[in-house]
Formats: structure tokens, C-alpha cells, sequence
């Protein structure tokens, strides 16, 4: 009887050993593990993303498909407006993008389409002038000025007596909508000389840059395109630039971090809120949120959200 009871036990203890270790093989969230490949190519689901967070979305597909030697004209990005219109239009699954624009807003309306915006890293709005400018900092309020029309000259906030030539973005571009919303908010922006509209990014950070252009312009963007990601495009140019301190604090990884500097923002990850729960999209933004997730942007460049 003694031995039958104790292979008795032996059996339900293995059991439950068993069974604690299906458990714990089947709700283990792999999203934290650095091994564990996530997806394959094939399943990815479709992102898009902006000019300056191409680089994060590329990180992460590589690291979640275990790929090193994927590229980024595999990946088929557009850019801020763009991606918005595939999200909107169910040509994408997933955008990683600055917030949806005025318009953009009105564009999923329209459709019935319902964004959920999800921040996936912190980012700092910033303004930059020529290397060789007095100008090492500005306020808030003097920078609002500029661009109200205001001030029109440099010797009103400490500089030389010249007058002011201030870039902005067109319309829907990612820039051009954060200049909108986190620093100019109920105020009117003035209308800009056409020549004082730019395109791109890079052509207003080259711009800036310039001595003949640029020593009494000031431009903006977002600090991890004027810093990590133009220094790999053209380091040279990125040394001819100066990011300016805003109410005494200059942009750093840290001071964006720990919210000190004042123009703070996000990157984000938009997607249809009809998406189901359980799907590849959703298991994505797991991904993306998570301890191995927010490593990775750390890697790449970006500010963690935590």
C-alpha cells in the first residue's frame, strides 16, 4: 500500500509540475525576450512611418524578425501625410508618426475611420539657428513673437541688428503641425514668404546651415532628426547648426527624459481603433511598448518612455 501511495503521489506531482510549466510556456509574454523572434517577414504586418521615425520602425522589424540585413527600400515607407492617408485608406496596419494633423482628423472622419495615437518614445520640438549666431537661447514667448510677426529682428532678443529670417514647413507635414500645436497653440502663425516655406528636413537644416542662407535664419524640427539621424546623413552640416535653449533649458536625451525641457512630444504609434484584440497588428504594439521594445529605440537613437 505504502509503495502504491507513493507512486500515487509521484504522479500527481509530476502533474502538476507539468502543468505549471504548460502555464507558464503558454502566458509567458515573449514580447520581453531578446531571443524570441516574434514575427516572420511574411506576417509583419504593413507600417508605414515619417522621415524620422523610419529608422525606429527599421529597428524594430529587424529585431522582432531576428533580421539584420533587412533594408529600407524593402520596406516601402512614404512619410507623415502619406502614411496617414494608407492608415486611413486600409492600405496600412500600423503608421509611426507626429500626430495627426487638423486635417488628417477630418480625412478619418470623413471615412469613419477612428485612430487610437499611442506614444512609443519621447521627443523634443526644437528650434536651431546658424552655429555662428550670438543666439544661444530664446523664450517661449520670444519665439512665438517670431513667428506671429512680432519680432522681426534679432536685436530684440539680444542679437545683432538683422533681420530675422524665419523658415517654416508647408502644411501636413509633421513639423508644420507640432509648430502648430506645441508651440504656437491659440496663436495665428504669420504667412511666409514662399521662399521661406521648405520642403523637406534636410533642405531646411541645410538651409540653416549655410552661410549665405543662414546666418539670420532659424528653422525647427524634431531632436532626434536634427541631431542623431542628420548627423548620419551629413555630419558637416550638423556641426554648422545650433540648437537653441528654450526658456534656459537646451534639448538633450536627458532633459527630454525628465521633461525639463519645455517643448516636449512624442512619437507615435496610430493605428484603426477597430483592430482587433488578438491580432498581429495589437501584438505589434505590444512589441513596440515593451521592455525589449523601448530598448531597441533606445539603441537607435530615441528617447525611451520610461
Amino acid at each position: 500500500m505504502k509503495k502504491r501511495n507513493i507512486v500515487c503521489i509521484l504522479v500527481i506531482v509530476l502533474v502538476l509540475v507539468g502543468c505549471i510549466t504548460a502555464y507558464i510556456f503558454f502566458t509567458r509574454d515573449y514580447s520581453n525576450d531578446d531571443k524570441k523572434v516574434l514575427f516572420t517577414y511574411e506576417d509583419y504586418p504593413k507600417v508605414d512611418a515619417s522621415l524620422a521615425t523610419q529608422p525606429l520602425a527599421t529597428a524594430f522589424i529587424k529585431d522582432f524578425v531576428n533580421d539584420d540585413k533587412i533594408k529600407d527600400d524593402q520596406l516601402n515607407y512614404s512619410n507623415t501625410h502619406p502614411a496617414y492617408i494608407k492608415l486611413i485608406n486600409d492600405e496600412a496596419d500600423l503608421i509611426v508618426v507626429t500626430e495627426p494633423s487638423e486635417e488628417e482628423l477630418k480625412l478619418a472622419q470623413e471615412k469613419n475611420v477612428e485612430l487610437e495615437v499611442i506614444p512609443v518614445v519621447k521627443e523634443g520640438f526644437v528650434f536651431f539657428v546658424n552655429s555662428s549666431s550670438k543666439i544661444d537661447g530664446l523664450t517661449l514667448e520670444q519665439i512665438q513673437k517670431i513667428y506671429t510677426g512680432e519680432i522681426t529682428n534679432w536685436k530684440e532678443v539680444g542679437g545683432p541688428d538683422s533681420k530675422i529670417k524665419a523658415y517654416q514647413r508647408p502644411e501636413n507635414s509633421g513639423s508644420q503641425t507640432g509648430m502648430k500645436s506645441l508651440v504656437m497653440k491659440d496663436l495665428k502663425l504669420m504667412k511666409p514668404l514662399t521662399e521661406n516655406v521648405v520642403d523637406t528636413m534636410y533642405a531646411i537644416v541645410n538651409l540653416v546651415s549655410s552661410y549665405d542662407n543662414g546666418v539670420n535664419s532659424i528653422g525647427y524640427s524634431y531632436y532626434y532628426y536634427a541631431t542623431t539621424m542628420f548627423e548620419d546623413i551629413d555630419a558637416a552640416v550638423a556641426n554648422n547648426i545650433k540648437l537653441l535653449a528654450v526658456n534656459g533649458v537646451k534639448p538633450t536625451n536627458e532633459t527630454i527624459r525628465d521633461g525639463s525641457y519645455p517643448i516636449q512630444t512624442a512619437y507615435y504609434i496610430v493605428i484603426r481603433k477597430d483592430e482587433p484584440k488578438n491580432s498581429k497588428v495589437r501584438k505589434l504594439v505590444d512589441a513596440m511598448l515593451s521592455e525589449r521594445g523601448q530598448k531597441v529605440a533606445e539603441e537607435a537613437g530615441y528617447v525611451s518612455l520610461k
